[in-house]
């Protein structure tokens, strides 16, 4: 496809995107209910809080690393969209409801790449738990990922191994569909819940700044470490639950 038509296919009209906004755009999945970010109801979009205090998940995370990480890039994604946003046809409507009608749209990809990644990093927040809190995989969760994987061990793997291939800049997520769970990779500010029937379950970043300051160039120990130590097992369950109603 040129240019052209896809330019002309990804011009969102009104109506059209009105209909995204009903939930029925696109084919964007239900996103569940813990990991919506606000409505922007005709005011700016705000930085939501953390889940913890910026210390707490040192020092695998260090306190350094969450303020750069959430107070610098996060909320720098947050102020670009609101930049964006005012007199558009996309003002006044939930931040998932902007990713999916812009998704896929070249003549929308800033307001794509900024609503995403503000989305993207709110649901890593609460992917995230200071170690020893995250709880383990709800019984159902648990079952789908043997059934998926055979182990929870050969699930981290997975996760691990979407983490460390992909180039560049992005996001591991576990995934469900139709009470199926898989690990997907997406690029950039890419995410999994524009795609018909996927909900995110917990995701991991991988974009240099999620972990250089501490890690350096060792992605794949900073992987390890939160897959160890850090993953809200308590958040992918109660998401798995949404999916499966």
């Amino acid at each position: 496809m040129n240019q052209a038509n896809l330019s002309r296919l990804c011009t969102v009209s009104r109506r059209t995107f009105m209909t995204a906004a009903a939930g029925a755009a696109a084919g964007c999945a239900t996103v569940p209910k813990g990991a919506r970010c606000a409505a922007v109801s005709g005011a700016p979009i705000t930085l939501p809080p953390l889940p913890y205090a910026q210390d707490a998940l040192a020092p695998l995370i260090s306190a350094q690393t969450l303020s750069f990480h959430y107070g610098k890039h996060h909320q720098g994604y947050v102020n670009t969209l609101n930049k964006l946003l005012p007199g558009s046809s996309f003002a006044g409507q939930s931040l998932e409801a902007v990713v999916c009608a812009t998704a896929g749209c070249a003549d929308h990809a800033a307001l794509f790449n900024n609503a995403a990644q503000v989305w993207n990093h709110t649901f890593y927040w609460k992917s995230l738990a200071p170690a020893g809190s995250g709880g383990a995989p709800s019984a159902a969760l648990a079952a789908a990922i043997h059934a998926a994987f055979g182990s929870m061990e050969a699930c981290n793997k997975a996760l691990a191994d979407a983490a460390l291939t992909q180039f560049g800049s992005g996001w591991a997520w576990l995934v469900a569909k139709k009470g199926a769970v898989s690990v997907v990779k997406t690029p950039n500010a890419e995410t999994p819940f524009t795609q018909k029937g996927v909900t995110p379950l917990l995701t991991l970043d991988v974009w240099e700044h999620a972990y250089y300051l501490d890690w350096q160039n060792r992605r794949a120990d900073y992987v390890k470490a939160v897959l160890d130590k850090l993953v809200n097992w308590s958040f992918a369950s109660a998401n798995y639950a949404v999916a499966k109603a």
